[in-house]
């Protein structure tokens, strides 16, 4: 199974993710990630983030993520490109 996204940088402390513009949103799945993480939108129209048992929040400002917790993105307008702190 291919992933949803493209990583454009890695480094020690974040990663760059890109998802395209035309991705079909049922590949955008629930998942849990093995460490916390925040989350910044670098560029993305009315893409959102949903939390185990919470509504889906508009990504237009930093939003952490703890380890272990379910969540999902939910497709937007255009790409969306993230910018992921590992804590």
């Amino acid at each position: 199974m291919s992933l949803p996204y493209k990583d454009l940088e890695i480094t020690d402390q974040y990663i760059i993710r890109e998802f395209n513009e035309n991705i079909d949103p049922i590949e955008l799945l629930w998942h849990r990630d093995d460490e916390d993480r925040t989350i910044e939108i670098l560029e993305g129209i009315n893409w959102m983030v949903q939390l185990d048992n919470q509504l889906p929040i508009l990504l237009n400002s930093h939003i952490f993520i703890p380890r272990g917790m379910w969540h999902r993105t939910i497709k937007g307008e255009g790409p969306l490109k993230i910018k992921i702190y590992k804590e």
